[in-house]
């Protein structure tokens, strides 16, 4: 009994920093398309480009994140925890970056300026997209259902997610300039880090 109430302690905590994880996905997807916009101009091609590489982004990401969790299936949390500094430290520095990129590549053609959004939206959409599968092989070995498991926490970061976006764009801008926005966003993967970070050394 005791560790059954322990191991549903842990999903709970970690659905929780799976909700915050998503959360600030999305703040940062908001963000970087407005700092995108300013540094390469606004327009629908480089919006569809945007929103293209998060995609695939997020799909390689996963398939990435599925082959780690299968080659250390006993350090995912560990892996999660990495994932979530990866992600941070990129959005603290993400601001700045694109604009300096901007400025190199903004008179080159499309083709090219298409080419450097890609890989700007790239890099930290990989380490999103493969957090998903290395939760799920740990949460798997909790609930012995990976239906269950991979429902349950698809949903939790759907649903944050979600309230990133909606928190991002009607109340976070009306209050923090861009660059804080991002900031913001980048601390909420280090808590989730650390909060991670706790509970594998509790599992050790």
């Amino acid at each position: 009994m005791n560790k059954l109430i322990k191991n549903n302690t842990v999903l709970a905590v970690l659905s929780c920093l799976f909700f915050l994880s998503g959360s600030s996905g999305l703040m940062y997807q908001v963000s970087w398309q407005r700092v995108l916009n300013i540094a390469f101009g606004s327009n629908y091609e480089s919006a569809t480009i945007i929103v293209a590489a998060f995609m695939l982004g997020l799909g390689f990401g996963a398939i990435i994140g599925g082959v780690l969790s299968d080659k250390y299936p006993n350090k995912t949390l560990l892996l999660f925890c990495c994932c979530e500094i990866g992600i941070g430290l990129y959005g603290l520095m993400s601001y700045t970056l694109i604009l300096v990129v901007g400025d190199l590549f903004i008179q080159y053609n499309l083709f090219v300026i298409a080419l450097v959004n890609f890989i700007l939206v790239l890099i930290p959409a990989l380490l999103m997209g493969a957090t998903l599968p290395i939760l799920i092989t740990y949460v798997v070995k909790q609930w012995n259902n990976i239906g269950h498991s991979t429902g349950h926490l698809y949903a939790v970061n759907t649903f944050g997610a979600t309230l990133g976006a909606f928190l991002t764009g009607f109340v976070l801008f009306h209050y923090f300039t861009l660059d804080i926005v991002i900031v913001l966003a980048a601390l909420i993967n280090f808590v989730v880090a650390i909060g991670t970070f706790m509970l594998f050394r509790g599992e050790a």
